[in-house]
């Protein structure tokens, strides 16, 4: 017969009436009973992680505009109602590349295979402009019923990990699309690189077929010289040390060098903003002026020759509106 097992020495029995008698009695003078929460606090902590949490992305009206700014802080895309542009006739020294990423935008436009493109090179030579005029000549080509319409997007090179969240805001839209960087590049400890190498080509979705990127920077593989001989001295097979972050600019099938203009052509931008302004003053005194100008700012491009032709309709008081300021300044790139 089997009896009660006992316990052993080393075991203690649990004492199941004291425990039973602590519950039933009430809770000592010295503690008091746990408050409810307060409302208010906790209304404070909801709107807090409210504020933290990821935003539901608004649906873009992209009828609105022909260009937009995408702000990832609010997961939207704003219309951008006048683009800062200059006309293609004002952009001297650059007819090749130019004539080169017209065609490319074109077979987009048209609904044809393009590629992405890196706009590379010399600083004020007018990579930026170039971008934002050919996005005005296509889409002024589609009014007469040969292509586009267009519609350029801007996102600025610190928020490139937002780009999966942009691009499917994109994707499937009833519009063709312009996603533009300006001044794209990347230092030592930058990891976004990944993101756009990703979503350029190698993601699951890849590139939406209704989208194309145009990038400029003033480094041809995104990233500076000393960067790479760095990591190629630090590196235990210097050969991969920076095919990573280089291969990047594979993803760019189109790559167009702005190089630094010659005298001519840096005059020739100089006449041409003259003329276009309508500002009393040429020949030779004009040339000797502007080249002036170029040697106290140490080179010559686009952006000095516009600084030039400020000076000069300022000096002459000929007003120039704050409309076509804007839009005839050569731009950053």
């Amino acid at each position: 017969m089997q009896g009660r097992r006992r316990p052993g020495k080393g075991c203690k029995r649990t004492d199941y009436r004291a425990m039973a008698k602590s519950a039933r009695e009430p809770p000592s003078k010295g503690k008091s009973p746990q408050e409810p929460p307060d409302p208010a606090a906790l209304a404070r902590i909801a709107d807090a992680l409210e504020r933290l949490a990821p935003g539901i992305p608004t649906a873009a009206d992209f009828g609105a505009a022909d260009a937009f700014a995408w702000h990832p802080a609010g997961r939207r895309l704003a219309p951008v109602a006048r683009v800062n542009r200059v006309e293609m006739s004002l952009l001297k020294g650059i007819d090749r590349v130019r004539d080169l990423l017209v065609e490319n935008t074109e077979r987009f436009a048209s609904g044809l295979p393009a590629n992405n493109a890196l706009l590379w090179g010399a600083r004020g030579m007018g990579k930026s402009s170039l971008v934002k005029a050919v996005h005005a000549a296509v889409n002024a080509a589609h009014a007469r019923g040969r292509a586009g319409p267009l519609k350029l997007v801007e996102i600025h090179r610190e928020d490139i990990e937002s780009l999966p969240e942009l691009m499917a805001l994109m994707r499937g839209a009833p519009y063709r699309f312009i996603l533009f960087c300006d001044d794209l590049s990347f230092e030592a400890e930058d990891t976004s690189y990944k993101s756009l190498k990703a979503v350029l080509e190698g993601g699951i979705e890849g590139r939406p077929e209704n989208l194309v990127f145009y990038a400029t920077s003033n480094r041809r593989h995104l990233m500076a010289r000393d960067m790479m001989e760095n990591e190629r001295a630090t590196a235990i097979n210097p050969g991969e040390a920076v095919e990573e972050k280089v291969s990047l600019s594979d993803r760019f099938g189109l790559w167009l060098g702005f190089h630094r203009c010659s005298q001519d052509e840096y005059l020739a931008m100089v006449t041409g903003y003259v003329s276009h302004y309508r500002i009393p003053f040429g020949g030779e005194e004009l040339e000797r002026e502007a080249l002036e100008w170029a040697t106290t700012r140490g080179a010559r491009s686009g952006r000095v020759a516009w600084q030039y032709v400020q000076d000069l309709a300022g000096r002459l008081r000929v007003r120039l509106s704050e409309h076509t300021s804007r839009q005839m300044k050569h731009g950053g790139g």
